[in-house]
């Protein structure tokens, strides 16, 4: 397994929650679904496409972080390839940084589809104020609204 992020053990003070990003990428085999993470901007960038990427990636362990650079490793070195990334307006930003706050000190269990990585990303974006996430909680098989 290649790159996957470095352990969440803080949130950079140059988060931008107003709207962040649910990011999905090709799965590994024999995962038809996919994988989300959870793109947060960074405030000060002028590219919308700098910032910090959030993922549950193991079966029992916790939330990791990448920045832009950390993301292009786990793209190639995991060889996926991003499929597409939804837009998450949230109505409390301060809610979801609290809610990561909260998230990056527990271990994340994976249970396959109902408390996998989409799942991960739909409760920080929950804590958001927002009513997006998945149906069937498989990424690639339906929109992120």
């Amino acid at each position: 397994m290649g790159y996957q992020g470095d352990v969440l053990t803080y949130c950079p003070a140059d988060m931008d929650f107003k709207t962040v990003y649910a990011v999905i990428v090709s799965g590994d085999f024999p995962n038809p679904c996919g994988h989300a993470l959870l793109f947060v901007p960074n405030s000060s960038a002028t590219a919308s496409d700098h910032g910090y990427y959030l993922q549950v990636s193991e079966m029992y362990g916790f939330p990791k972080i990448m920045d832009t650079d950390g993301y292009a490793q786990y793209l190639s070195e995991n060889g996926k390839t991003e499929l597409t990334r939804y837009a998450v307006p949230l109505k409390d930003p301060e809610g979801a940084y609290n809610r990561l706050i909260d998230l990056m000190g527990k271990k994340w269990a994976w249970l396959i589809l109902p408390n996998n990585c989409a799942a991960f990303v739909e409760d920080v974006v929950k804590g958001g104020g927002s009513t997006a996430g998945l149906y069937s909680n498989c990424p690639k098989g339906e929109k992120f609204k």
